[in-house]
């Protein structure tokens, strides 16, 4: 099978669903007869050509790039890759026709823009085509986007609608989906996660703090980590040794640092600022405790990745929360904007270090349930019975 594969955000640029793109493809690049263009973005000026073994070709556009924001894209960013990426995949189409090779489907990440790209790509040459819904892409998922959704609603409705099926990463955004239509189809293939690279590292596990972290992600307001800020504020006088590690960039990392001062935690909230994916474990595996407070998530990658690294959760209820987190057993799940909750079951496993370890100890059985190899067939799986039909 050919292809022909969408996504504005991969590595360095975006945050989840770069990394989930990329782990698809490295499990893609093992199955000899699946044959991927990727056609994603570049922060550079010129064209890139990037290879995964001998099947997988990454095609990086120029789209002018700011390179000291990379988690964030603009309306520009997303309007100058849907314009470039159409005219390219075109290109490539020919070039395949050429060589008496054809595209079988093309599949996008994002309902918009790629998930337009490819409508228009079946409408000229009747290609099917996938949209993995990320988050961002669905109606009502972030605040950011509240009055851009009341336009977009009907396109994205349209897209889906005319796609040959819809995929969701956890049942909570599929949930939130079918408020925009609740007669659409919408089958779910969770994120999955290098459980050999994430992993528990005891040696690593300080013992003279109490790390907690909200793990690697865009710094946006949609965290909540303002919440977890305050709970933090409410402890440090009880436990004094408890330490805040925050990796990331975002549009609201400068207010959270003055939220940090003023509550004078400089001594127990860390801005590590933006690190790459395969320095971020170490981060991890000295943490005692995963924290995220979000309002809304598809199926978080950073809470993925403090499940395999052995880690206690603490979530709100939202996205993937509920597959991930069994109440108890693995974590606790609190309520959104409260940071009085947050913080009394944070103190519960503070308080409780044998209860921290069986938690954490759950979590990595959790993991080992959901590597990306698991993923990647199911997506090679859903490629096959689109092309027979």
């Amino acid at each position: 099978m050919r292809i022909l594969f969408f996504n504005y955000e991969y590595p360095p640029l975006g945050g989840g669903a770069a990394n989930a793109t990329l782990c698809i493809l490295k499990e893609f690049s093992k199955i000899p007869d699946l044959d991927v263009d990727l056609v994603t973005a570049s922060i550079g000026d010129e064209y890139e050509l990037q290879k995964i073994g001998e099947n997988i070709r990454i095609h990086r556009l120029p789209i002018g790039k700011n390179p000291r924001n990379l988690h964030f894209q603009s309306q520009k960013d997303l309007l100058v890759y849907a314009w470039k990426s159409y005219f390219f995949a075109k290109r490539l189409v020919a070039e395949a026709k050429k060589k008496n090779l054809e595209y079988d489907l093309t599949h996008s990440f994002f309902s918009v823009p790629c998930g337009f790209v490819s409508w228009l790509l079946k409408k000229k040459y009747d290609l099917p085509y996938i949209v993995s819904l990320r988050g961002s892409d669905v109606p009502g998922y972030s605040d950011r986007f509240k009055f851009i959704y009341v336009f977009l609603r009907p396109l994205i409705r349209f897209i889906w609608k005319n796609s040959d099926a819809v995929v969701s990463n956890s049942q909570g955004l599929k949930d939130l989906a079918l408020q925009t239509d609740k007669k659409q189809k919408i089958d779910i293939i969770f994120n999955g996660i290098d459980i050999a690279d994430f992993c528990p590292n005891e040696a690593l596990r300080r013992r003279d703090k109490f790390i907690i972290t909200p793990g690697a992600s865009r710094i946006t307001a949609r965290k909540g980590l303002k919440y977890l800020i305050m709970a933090i504020s409410t402890l440090v006088p009880k436990y004094p040794n408890i330490f805040l590690r925050i990796m990331g960039d975002g549009n609201e990392k400068e207010s959270l640092i003055e939220l940090a001062e003023k509550m004078n935690l400089q001594n127990h909230v860390q801005f590590v600022g933006r690190i790459p994916r395969e320095e971020t474990i170490p981060y991890y595996q000295e943490a005692s405790l995963f924290v995220l407070p979000s309002f809304n998530e598809g199926m978080s990658n950073a809470m993925l990745e403090a499940l395999a690294s052995g880690l206690p959760i603490i979530a709100t209820k939202t996205g993937g929360t509920e597959e991930l987190v069994r109440e108890g057993i693995n974590g606790f799940t609190v309520k959104m904007k409260n940071a009085d909750h947050l913080a009394d079951k944070i103190e519960e496993i503070i308080k409780d270090r044998d209860l921290a370890e069986k938690m954490g100890n759950m979590s990595r059985l959790e993991a080992q349930k959901r590597g990306w190899k698991e993923v990647s067939e199911q997506y090679a799986s859903l490629y096959g019975s689109i092309a027979k039909k």
